[in-house]
């Protein structure tokens, strides 16, 4: 089982634009990359109120959720016209998803924009499941991660859950999986570590090897 974001494609960029396409749309500034990238992983509505938090804070309110709800259409509709003008695969995932194994992609990012990034990527046909935002409880809740399994015919207890977020590893935990993390560029690496991943690896091609490896000796 595979994120996506931050472990098998660099989205920074794309996700970024989308944002402050719609912050802008509504009359607010837009947020600096790094300042983004402490928001993902969480889905989109999390991220866009994260992101109005920042611009507008104030307490709850009938025209603070109007605004959310704006924005958030408005992140949405910018992000899937544009799903993967900057995006790319990060190096090893096209070596990890062509080992012929059972494959299933368990993400937070909305099922839409999930799909059109695969086909883009031109990656849709490695995975025999897919679970997204809008499906179910978002990852750190293992929903999406016993859903799949048992979409693929295998125990959870049997799968690799790889990411590189906490809600990765903790999903995975929660679920019986055995949790790869792939510390990227998108989580915060004590957060990660601080969810207690059964391995951590540098890069998808360490997957790709331990995968091949374990493979071999079953």
């Amino acid at each position: 089982m595979f994120d996506l974001d931050g472990t098998l494609v660099d989205s920074r960029r794309d996700i970024a634009d989308a944002l402050n396409i719609a912050l802008e749309a509504t009359g607010r500034e837009p947020l600096a990359l790094e300042t983004v990238l402490t928001m993902i992983g969480d889905g989109a509505r999390a991220l866009v109120a994260r992101a109005i938090r920042l611009r507008t804070p104030a307490e709850s309110s009938p025209e603070h959720d109007a605004l959310l709800e704006r924005v958030l259409a408005l992140f949405l509709q910018h992000y899937a016209e544009r799903p993967a003008v900057h995006t790319a695969l990060l190096p090893g995932a096209r070596e990890a998803l062509s080992l012929g194994l059972p494959a299933a992609l368990v993400t937070n990012k909305p099922r839409a924009i999930t799909l059109l990034v695969l086909e883009t990527l031109g990656i849709a046909s490695a995975f025999g499941a897919v679970f997204a935002g809008g499906d179910g409880p978002l990852k750190p809740s293992p929903h999406g991660l016993e859903q799949v399994a048992r979409e693929l015919g295998v125990p959870a207890s049997r799968a690799w859950m790889i990411g590189d977020g906490p809600q990765d590893v903790l999903a995975g935990r929660a679920a019986g999986c055995f949790t790869i993390a792939v510390p990227g560029m998108i989580a915060d690496r004590e957060r990660v570590l601080a969810a207690e991943p059964h391995l951590i690896v540098e890069s998808l091609h360490d997957v790709a090897r331990l995968a091949s490896a374990s493979r071999t000796s079953a």
